[in-house]
Protein backbone atom coordinates (compact mmCIF):
# COMPACT_ATOMS: atom_id res chain seq x y z
CA UNK A 1 0.00 0.00 0.00
CA UNK A 2 1.60 3.12 -0.91
CA UNK A 3 1.46 5.72 1.45
CA UNK A 4 2.87 9.48 2.67
CA UNK A 5 6.40 8.04 4.13
CA UNK A 6 6.21 5.55 1.12
CA UNK A 7 6.07 8.21 -1.06
CA UNK A 8 9.07 10.49 1.38
CA UNK A 9 10.96 7.70 0.80
CA UNK A 10 11.07 6.82 -2.67
CA UNK A 11 11.44 11.13 -3.40
CA UNK A 12 14.20 11.20 -1.10
CA UNK A 13 16.31 8.37 -2.42
CA UNK A 14 15.15 9.69 -6.42
CA UNK A 15 16.63 13.03 -5.15
CA UNK A 16 13.08 14.69 -6.11
CA UNK A 17 11.75 17.43 -3.68
CA UNK A 18 8.35 17.41 -3.69
CA UNK A 19 5.86 20.27 -2.57
CA UNK A 20 2.61 19.02 -1.15
CA UNK A 21 0.51 18.75 -3.58
CA UNK A 22 2.44 16.56 -5.44
CA UNK A 23 2.52 14.24 -2.91
CA UNK A 24 -0.75 14.31 -2.82
CA UNK A 25 -0.87 13.69 -6.92
CA UNK A 26 1.44 10.84 -6.99
CA UNK A 27 -0.31 8.57 -4.20
CA UNK A 28 -3.06 7.69 -6.33
CA UNK A 29 -0.92 7.35 -9.27
CA UNK A 30 1.64 5.08 -7.74
CA UNK A 31 -1.21 3.09 -6.24
CA UNK A 32 -2.69 2.33 -9.86
CA UNK A 33 0.69 1.49 -11.38
CA UNK A 34 1.07 -1.14 -8.53
CA UNK A 35 -2.49 -2.79 -8.94
CA UNK A 36 -1.62 -3.05 -12.37
CA UNK A 37 1.84 -5.01 -11.86
CA UNK A 38 -0.17 -6.83 -9.19
CA UNK A 39 -2.53 -7.90 -11.78
CA UNK A 40 -0.39 -8.80 -14.38
CA UNK A 41 1.17 -11.43 -11.88
CA UNK A 42 -2.22 -13.38 -11.78
CA UNK A 43 -1.75 -13.59 -15.47
CA UNK A 44 -1.38 -17.38 -16.28
CA UNK A 45 1.82 -17.61 -18.25
CA UNK A 46 2.21 -21.49 -18.37
CA UNK A 47 3.67 -23.06 -21.72
CA UNK A 48 4.56 -19.34 -22.86
CA UNK A 49 8.65 -19.07 -23.48
CA UNK A 50 10.37 -16.05 -22.33
CA UNK A 51 11.28 -13.39 -24.72
CA UNK A 52 14.83 -12.73 -25.42
CA UNK A 53 16.04 -11.44 -27.83
CA UNK A 54 19.43 -12.20 -29.40
CA UNK A 55 22.19 -10.29 -28.90
CA UNK A 56 24.43 -9.55 -31.10
CA UNK A 57 28.35 -9.07 -30.20
CA UNK A 58 29.63 -5.67 -29.18
CA UNK A 59 32.09 -4.52 -32.06
CA UNK A 60 35.65 -3.94 -30.66
CA UNK A 61 37.89 -1.89 -32.18
CA UNK A 62 41.50 -1.67 -31.64
CA UNK A 63 42.15 0.68 -28.26
CA UNK A 64 45.20 3.03 -30.10
CA UNK A 65 45.92 6.11 -28.45
CA UNK A 66 45.03 9.55 -30.53
CA UNK A 67 44.96 12.96 -29.73
CA UNK A 68 42.26 13.89 -27.07
CA UNK A 69 40.64 17.93 -26.45
CA UNK A 70 43.46 20.15 -24.81
CA UNK A 71 41.70 21.16 -21.01
CA UNK A 72 40.82 24.12 -22.04
CA UNK A 73 38.47 22.63 -25.14
CA UNK A 74 37.25 19.94 -22.64
CA UNK A 75 35.72 23.26 -20.24
CA UNK A 76 34.87 25.44 -23.21
CA UNK A 77 31.25 24.65 -22.60
CA UNK A 78 30.94 23.93 -19.10
CA UNK A 79 28.04 25.74 -17.61
CA UNK A 80 30.26 26.32 -14.69
CA UNK A 81 33.79 25.71 -14.18
CA UNK A 82 36.59 26.35 -11.46
CA UNK A 83 40.46 26.17 -11.16
CA UNK A 84 40.44 24.32 -14.57
CA UNK A 85 37.64 21.57 -13.08
CA UNK A 86 34.08 21.14 -13.96
CA UNK A 87 31.90 22.32 -10.96
CA UNK A 88 28.98 19.83 -10.58
CA UNK A 89 26.31 19.42 -8.23
CA UNK A 90 26.99 17.30 -4.38
CA UNK A 91 24.90 13.96 -4.72
CA UNK A 92 27.15 12.18 -1.90
CA UNK A 93 26.36 13.82 1.69
CA UNK A 94 29.08 13.72 4.03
Amino acid sequence: MVDRSWIERVSQLARLELNEEEKEKLLPQLQRILDFVSELKEVNTEGVEPFVPEAEETPMREDEPHKSFSQEEALMNAPQKERGFFVVPRIVEV
